[in-house]
């Protein structure tokens, strides 16, 4: 990525290129990247492709505006601050189910940056941490969404807990963006990928989220929610323009997704 794109993809998340690339910036960045540009999978419900070339990412969420889910996001996001000078490598994670078993690798794609001290980078987990994590701090790391943990598992590996319940187990070892492509493709075309389920899009705010999940809106403000049941076309394309400023071809789409309740 060059810095004339950079400077494009700073301008989407509404921030400027830092004079020193440091640990202070990287939290601005994150803060700012996880508020602007959507968690969502509306590509992969409309039938888009999914492509994890820079070239497509930077189109996809710098051009076209959009959002995506982890590979999207956090490939972009990792493209940007290596291009303003950071030293960043993507790493592989496995993703902790309910009942406490792990998928596989590459089910997740997350971020390590290195400054005087190593931070876990992650704009691609949906209502994940609003700011980076210090990789090798032993205590709790508290953050606007929630007390976040990162313990030492087998092998090199880390754990990252938030209020206590395990979400992801990330690897050290530095990978490819192309090294994720078969399960971005998977979780894009398999009937069992839960990202096929229905239409979500979700972003932090400075006040809480707000996530529209198929004809449902959820908003969370100062930690009280509300959930509104959007009962027509309109209404639903009038919360993706307001929450998440799509242009209206893209929410007539989606709406036109809506459950249809039978008239006869």
């Amino acid at each position: 990525m060059d810095l004339d794109t950079a400077d494009r993809y700073l301008d989407r998340i509404g921030a400027r290129r830092p004079g020193v690339p440091d640990a202070a910036a990287l939290r601005e960045l994150h803060r700012r990247h996880v508020e602007a540009v959507p968690f969502e999978n509306l590509s992969i419900v409309l039938g888009e492709p999914v492509a994890l070339d820079e070239d497509s990412l930077v189109d996809k969420i710098v051009h076209r505006r959009r959002g995506g889910f982890c590979y999207e996001l956090n490939g972009a996001f990792a493209a940007l601050l290596a291009a303003i000078g950071y030293d960043v490598r993507l790493l592989a994670a496995s993703v902790f189910g309910e009942d406490g078993t792990l998928t596989p690798a590459f089910d997740h794609l997350a971020l390590l940056v290195e400054l005087d001290e190593r931070y876990l980078v992650d704009v691609g987990f949906g209502a994940h941490t609003t700011y980076p994590l210090r990789r090798d701090w032993p205590e709790a790391q508290e953050d606007p969404a929630g007390s976040f943990l990162v313990v030492d598992a087998p092998g090199g590996d880390v754990d990252v807990l938030q209020d206590g319940v395990p979400q992801y187990r990330a690897e050290p070892r530095a990978r490819r963006i192309t090294d994720f492509a078969r399960f971005a493709w998977w979780h894009a075309s398999s009937p069992e990928s839960h990202f096929r389920s229905g239409p979500r899009c979700s972003r932090a705010t400075g006040s809480g989220r707000v996530t529209i999940r198929g004809d449902r809106l959820i908003e969370t403000v100062h930690g009280e929610r509300t959930e509104t049941t959007l009962a027509t076309d309109e209404e639903i394309l009038a919360a993706y323009e307001k929450h998440f400023r799509f242009r209206a071809e893209l929410a007539e789409r989606v709406s036109a997704l809506r459950p249809r309740v039978p008239t006869c």
